[in-house]
């Protein structure tokens, strides 16, 4: 039924001015476009995959992932976040092998997560596996 859906993520922000210079100047990211009558800002990258950053007074409540981001390499990646000053989470994973915030998991492959401007949690990965 859903086979052939697409899916999108959908991130929540209390400032939509503060996300909007977070995602351009930490992440390079600009809006593709905009609904500010509904506090929405619709993003795509340059693989085809889009997301949303959406006004609410909730955002950065969740304790999860709201996003992850598929990159050819983490560690590239993380250190160009933390030269940004982003600061990388690090969690309590059994089995996971951490080196300055980038976790290794074996046949999982690398990620890295970190916070938003709004508090929401944000993963860059090196990808599912196939399988």
């Amino acid at each position: 039924m859903l086979t052939s859906a697409s899916v999108t993520a959908n991130i929540p922000a209390t400032d939509l001015t503060r996300a909007r210079s977070f995602y351009a100047d930490t992440l390079g990211l600009k809006p593709a476009a905009e609904v500010p009558e509904a506090g929405l800002l619709i993003y795509r990258t340059d693989s085809g995959t889009a997301f949303s950053i959406y006004h609410t007074e909730f955002a950065g409540q969740a304790g999860h992932t709201v996003a992850q981001i598929h990159v050819d390499n983490v560690d590239a990646e993380a250190r160009a976040l933390q030269a940004k000053g982003v600061t990388l989470e690090t969690y309590d994973m059994p089995g996971v092998e951490w080196d300055d915030g980038i976790a290794n998991m074996a046949e999982m492959g690398k990620a890295a997560w970190f916070k938003d401007s709004e508090g929401n949690i944000l993963c860059i990965d090196s990808g599912f596996p196939e399988g």
